[in-house]
């Protein structure tokens, strides 16, 4: 198979499914193809079995400025404008309660601060600060068994959308490809990207294609071709995989728990499954792998391309690992995955949020979790926290952890713009109609 395009998309996963239907839908351009390496959209990072299944709004993920609370707000919205669009029937998504728990008077202290100070109640109009009472109302288990004497407090808001990432892509991809000026080929691995006179020439497991323009929306592999081509000299990644613990039916929603200051990584939290709400799921955990895919020591080789194996790169571990608390905490997490010592070890976690666990509660999600590639800067020495995104010329790599399924259309939204650019005025991209397609159906409080 072989081809010419105006653009090529590189990744089927929900980036790269949704700047598909962002450009087939809302442009004029005259050819779009998708190429996927695997043999189905969505079957690594973005399966439902691969990430904790969250629509990131900032409300309640503590790790969060409220600068990025509201860059990431935008983006939830935008998707959960299309999931309510698109899926009256909720085949994709679940929308249920969510929280964040505080526990005794220092964080009870730290999240009224978060809500009524530092603007967090004022950007999140359904957001509400709530008592032992009403928490027992929304979520029995997370009160039974707790310390009454221990003070409690929740930020709680309606607009938990539990959101299967795998089946969302694929109703992307889908309505992109009733449009006749578009194709998409899975089970075609880019093999080598070449700039020519006049575009790129994309080197394939099925053959060559030939675009004036592409988009790398690869996750980790995106770094990796990005520097074959002489981008992102200055990146490499720390690739984080993430595992699940399993309990039968003990939320009814999401329930976090506060951030620990200085981590990078989401706080552990529970939440009920998107196709089966008796199903829990804790997590993540946060582990450091040698690989650029969660179970594939064919990637390892891959993460060596892309850490480069140079001093910058020593550097820069080093100063990130040898921090005091970040380095104990990378070292637990290699514990959880341990047979029987690491249910034990997490428990407490669960506990935290359940405070009735017991051990044979919980089981480890076997097959569960996938990799974030969290990236270095080696010039600072430190984590690029958020989405990386290096534009060149008339290319685009996005690298895409957490909260990156969040945005993705909102992403998408913004690399359209660019493709315009790099178009020349040649198309149009239709914002407004898009808009009405997606954000437009977010409920707002005053509805």
């Amino acid at each position: 198979m072989s081809g010419k395009y105006d653009l090529v998309i590189v990744g089927g996963g929900i980036s790269g499914a949704s700047l598909l239907y962002t450009t087939a839908k809302f442009t004029d351009i005259d050819s779009i193809a998708l190429v996927e390496k695997e043999s189905e959209i969505a079957a690594i990072n973005s399966d439902h079995t691969n990430n904790s299944q969250t629509l990131h709004f900032g409300d309640i993920e503590t790790n969060y400025t409220l600068d990025k609370a509201e860059k990431v707000k935008e983006g939830a919205e935008i998707l959960a404008g299309y999931l309510e669009n698109h899926d009256p029937d909720r085949e994709m998504h679940a929308k249920r309660s969510k929280m964040v728990l505080a526990v005794g008077d220092d964080e009870v202290d730290a999240l009224e601060s978060r809500y009524h100070d530092e603007g967090f109640g004022d950007l999140f109009p359904k957001l509400r600060a709530i008592g032992r009472d009403e928490i027992e109302e929304l979520e029995p288990k997370v009160v039974e068994g707790r310390d009454p004497s221990l003070d409690l407090l929740a930020l709680q808001t309606p607009d938990g959308y539990v959101v299967d990432y795998g089946a969302t892509a694929k109703s992307l991809v889908d309505n992109a490809t009733e449009e006749p000026n578009v194709d998409v080929f899975t089970s075609t691995e880019v093999t080598d990207v070449t700039k020519g006179y006049d575009g790129y020439t994309l080197t394939t497991t099925d053959g060559q294609f030939d675009c004036d323009a592409t988009v790398v929306a690869a996750g980790s592999h995106s770094l990796q071709m990005a520097k074959e081509l002489g981008y992102g000299q200055d990146k490499v990644l720390l690739p984080i995989a993430g595992s699940f613990f399993l309990a039968d039916d003990f939320l009814n929603g999401k329930v976090y728990t506060l951030q620990m200051k200085k981590l990078p990584f989401a706080a552990v939290h529970g939440d009920a499954d998107v196709h089966d709400p008796s199903i829990t799921r804790f997590g993540p955990t946060a582990k450091l792998v040698p690989t650029l895919e969660r179970g594939r020591l064919s990637t390892v080789g891959d993460f060596l391309d892309v850490f480069g194996l140079n001093v910058a790169a020593f550097l820069s571990y080093a100063n990130i690992l040898a921090d005091r608390i970040l380095l104990p905490y990378v070292l637990r997490n290699l514990v959880y995955d341990l047979p029987e010592v690491g249910r034990r070890a997490f428990l407490p976690h669960v506990q935290k949020v359940v405070p009735n666990a017991e051990l044979d509660d919980i089981e480890r999600a076997t097959g569960y979790g996938g990799v974030r590639p969290q990236i270095v800067d080696t010039k600072k020495k430190s984590l690029d926290m958020g989405e990386a995104k290096i534009v060149g010329d008339d290319v685009i790599f996005n690298i895409t952890p957490s909260p990156g399924a969040s945005t993705s259309l909102k992403n998408a939204m913004r690399d359209t713009r660019t493709l315009m650019d790099f178009f020349d005025g040649e198309y149009e991209f239709d914002e407004d109609a898009f808009r009405a397609d997606t954000i437009d159906n977010f409920p707002r409080a005053d509805e």
